[in-house]
């Protein structure tokens, strides 16, 4: 990951998470740099800014997020845990058997499976890319590379660590499918968007008086993401798709 990508990546989360767009002050921009600095990985970067905005909406707040600094607290605690978990890893591998593999207590699946799930993820994200940028590249085939890249720098960490955190893991994971899910609907044409609604609202009609109007509205738009994502070939990265 280079320099300029690890800027903009998490620019671009920070805005994707805030919901309206807003330049990075020279405040923000220097406190990336000095995360660049401290060698915080981009993937554990973006999984403290995915956290601090969901505790934020978790509680109904009047005054909306303004500035990068309210993502530092958690960022550099995430951090400190991952650095932790590494300095773990070195001590662990120093005391047992070199040739002894890294344990898998405590995860909901065995690492070689996980590891899998995220090569095929990646795979297929970027086979999407390719076949999308004959056409020529637009915000879905960067996106696509872009998650990628940090698919595979998640899946070398998660590959490497004595004993890995499935949970942080999958926050990740949210927050690439959230990158995602932005990039599908930006893409797609405004006139498919409202033929798959009315396709949608059809089938869910039987059941629509049964629903209340918000659980109604989240199921039409679970139902119309899963289809443009397989309308658009972008695979599942949650580890629920194991």
């Amino acid at each position: 990951m280079n320099y300029f990508n690890y800027f903009t990546e998490i620019e671009d989360a920070f805005i994707r998470r805030r919901g309206k767009h807003l330049l990075l002050s020279p405040m923000d921009w220097a406190l990336i740099e000095s995360w660049k600095e401290m060698k915080i990985p981009l993937h554990v970067a973006l999984r403290g800014i995915e956290k601090a905005f969901d505790s934020w909406e978790s509680k109904p707040r009047k005054r909306t997020v303004k500035s990068l600094l309210y993502c530092q607290e958690e960022v550099e605690a995430q951090y400190a845990e991952w650095l932790e978990a590494k300095i773990g890893t070195g001590a662990e591998q120093n005391e047992g058997s070199p040739d002894q593999p890294p344990v898998d207590e405590g995860l909901p699946f065995s690492r070689v499976a996980i590891i899998e799930h995220l090569e095929r993820a990646r795979s297929a994200l970027l086979e999407a890319c390719e076949q999308r940028r004959k056409t020529g590249a637009d915000d879905l085939s960067d996106t696509q590379a872009r998650v990628a890249a940090i698919l595979l720098e998640l899946e070398k960490d998660f590959s490497e660590t004595a004993s890995p955190n499935a949970e942080k893991l999958e926050e990740s994971l949210t927050g690439l499918e959230r990158m995602l899910s932005a990039s599908i609907h930006s893409v797609a044409p405004t006139e498919q968007l409202e033929a798959m609604k009315t396709e949608l609202g059809v089938q869910l009609r039987p059941y629509r008086n049964q629903m209340e109007t918000a659980v109604y509205q989240q199921t039409l738009d679970n139902l119309l993401l899963k289809r443009l994502r397989e309308h658009f070939a972008v695979p599942r990265l949650s580890l629920f798709y194991i």
